[in-house]
C-alpha cells in the first residue's frame, strides 16, 4: 500500500506562537477515517441507490491521506472495493499543484503511478481547464473530494469543489466531501468581503478572506447560496471543535501546497498572501514563505520601525535580508524586508495585517510599491481606493464590519460542528 511519499514534505506539527490549546487526547478523525471506521457504510448506501454499482472518481492530492498515512486513493481502490459491491474507481482528478502537490505551474493530465488510474488535471491556463465538464461526469455515479483547505478565500481548492457542485447539479452524480479541519480554526471570520460580481478562480463567491469554515461546510454553503440541485453528502470529522487550530488535532501537518509548509505560515497567509501579486517577494523561493516580505527597493530598518510603531496586535516586525531562489520574484537578488513574528495568533487579524503592510509600503515607497495589485486577491476596489487616499487600514476594515456580520449570519445554517 502506497504511503505518504518522501517527496512530500510531512513534518510533525509544532505550536504556533500564542495561546496554545494543547494537543488533542485522540487525533481528530478526518472524513476518510470516519468512512473507514464506519466500514464504508455511506458508500454502500450510495451503491444501493445507484442500482448496486458505484462508479467513482476522486478529486484529491497529497493531503488526502488517513491517520495511518495511507492515501485516500489507495484506501478506496483496495479496501472500499472489497467492502462495497459494485464499487470501482474510474479515474482521479487533481487540483492546482497536481496530484502530488509539487507543482507551481500549469498541470497536465497524468497517470497515477501506484494504481495506474488516469488523472484529469483541473488546473491550467484557460477557464475550460479549471472546470469539470458534464462529459467527464457522464460515466460516473459519484465524485469524492478529499482536499485539505487553508481556510482562506483565495486558496483555490474551495473553488474547484464549487465547480464540481455546479457540474453535478441536475444530474444523478453524487458529490461526497470527506471533511478535514480548517487549520486556522473555525471561529475567526476576518477580512473584507470580496465584491459581488467579481467571481473567479480566487473568488468563488463573495466571502471574507477568513471564512471560518471547513470544506464540508463550504460545500453546504455553496449549494445553498447557489441554489444548486446537487446531491451532496459530507462525511463529517469526529472530534474536531470549531476553536481548534491545527495543532490541537493530533494530526501530522502535510503541506497543502508547495509554499505553505507550517501552521505559522498558514496563520500569516490570509494577510501576507494578499501581497503576492504585487512587486514584492513574499518569501517564495526561501525556507520561510509568507513569514517575510521584501524587495531590492525596500529599506528593512525603516519598514520594520514604521510597522512596529503601528502596534498591530499579535505581531512584531524584524528587519531581514534574503535572496529568493530560482523561478520566483527577485530570484538571485538581495532583498531587504521584514519578518513577521506572531506573538499571539488569537488576537492577530491576519487580513488586516495585509492591509497594514500594504498601506505602510505605499506610504514609504509611493512611487514604487504597486498598491493597486493587492486588489487581484482582495477583490475589493473601494478598499484599495481608500488606502490610496490615505485612510487608516483599521478604519478600512471597520467599514466592512456590517457586511462581515451579514456573512456570519448567512453561513450559520451551513456549520456542521460546535
Amino acid at each position: 500500500m502506497w504511503k505518504v511519499a518522501c517527496l512530500i514534505s510531512v513534518v510533525m506539527l509544532i505550536s504556533a506562537a500564542g495561546n496554545s490549546q494543547g494537543a488533542a487526547q485522540e487525533p481528530v478523525l478526518n472524513g476518510i477515517d470516519v468512512l473507514e471506521q464506519d466500514r464504508f457504510a455511506a458508500l454502500n448506501q450510495l451503491a444501493q441507490k445507484h442500482g448496486g454499482h458505484l462508479r467513482l472518481a476522486v478529486m484529491t492530492n497529497q493531503t488526502g491521506v488517513d491517520l495511518r498515512g495511507l492515501r485516500t486513493i489507495d484506501v478506496l481502490v483496495s479496501e472500499a472495493a472489497h467492502a462495497v459491491p459494485g464499487f470501482v474507481v474510474v479515474n482521479l482528478f487533481s487540483p492546482e499543484h497536481g496530484i502530488n502537490g509539487a507543482l507551481d505551474e500549469a498541470v497536465g493530465n497524468d497517470r497515477d503511478s501506484a494504481t495506474g488510474l488516469p488523472v484529469i488535471s483541473l488546473y491550467g491556463d484557460t477557464e475550460e481547464q479549471l472546470r469539470p465538464t458534464k462529459q467527464q461526469l457522464a460515466n460516473l455515479d459519484a465524485v469524492i473530494i478529499d482536499l485539505q483547505d487553508a481556510g482562506v478565500r483565495f486558496y483555490t481548492y474551495q473553488t474547484v469543489m464549487g465547480y464540481f457542485l455546479e457540474a453535478a447539479a441536475g444530474t444523478n452524480v453524487d458529490v461526497i466531501v470527506l471533511d478535514r479541519p480548517n487549520p486556522i480554526n473555525g471561529t475567526d471570520v476576518q477580512g473584507l468581503m470580496s465584491s459581488p460580481g467579481r467571481e473567479n478562480y480566487v473568488n468563488y463567491t463573495s466571502e471574507p478572506i477568513r471564512h471560518g469554515m471547513t470544506m464540508g461546510e463550504l460545500a453546504t454553503y455553496f449549494k445553498s447560496k447557489g441554489h444548486l440541485d446537487t446531491q451532496l453528502t459530507v462525511i463529517r470529522m469526529r472530534g474536531w471543535k470549531r476553536t481548534n487550530w491545527f495543532d490541537a488535532t493530533g494530526q501530522l501537518w502535510i503541506n497543502p501546497s508547495p509554499n505553505l509548509r507550517s501552521l505559522n505560515q498558514a496563520t500569516l497567509y490570509p494577510g501576507i498572501g494578499l501581497l503576492e501579486r504585487t512587486n514584492l517577494s513574499v518569501g517564495r523561493g526561501t525556507d520561510t514563505p509568507f513569514e517575510w516580505v521584501g524587495s531590492p527597493w525596500m529599506d528593512a530598518g525603516k519598514t520594520a520601525s514604521y510597522l512596529n510603531a503601528r502596534k498591530i496586535p499579535g505581531v512584531r516586525f524584524v528587519p531581514v535580508e534574503f535572496t529568493p531562489g530560482q523561478d520566483y520574484p527577485y530570484h538571485g537578488e538581495l532583498c531587504q524586508g521584514v519578518e513577521f513574528i506572531v506573538t499571539d495568533r488569537d488576537v492577530l487579524d491576519a487580513p488586516e495585517l495585509g492591509l497594514e503592510v500594504a498601506a505602510a509600503l505605499y506610504k514609504l515607497y509611493p512611487n514604487t510599491f504597486q498598491l493597486g495589485s493587492v486588489d487581484k486577491l482582495l477583490m475589493n476596489q473601494p478598499a484599495i481606493d481608500a488606502l490610496k487616499a490615505g485612510e487608516d487600514p483599521r478604519a478600512v476594515t471597520r467599514r466592512g464590519a456590517e457586511d462581515l456580520e451579514r456573512f456570519k449570519r448567512d453561513r450559520a445554517a451551513a456549520l456542521l460542528y460546535k
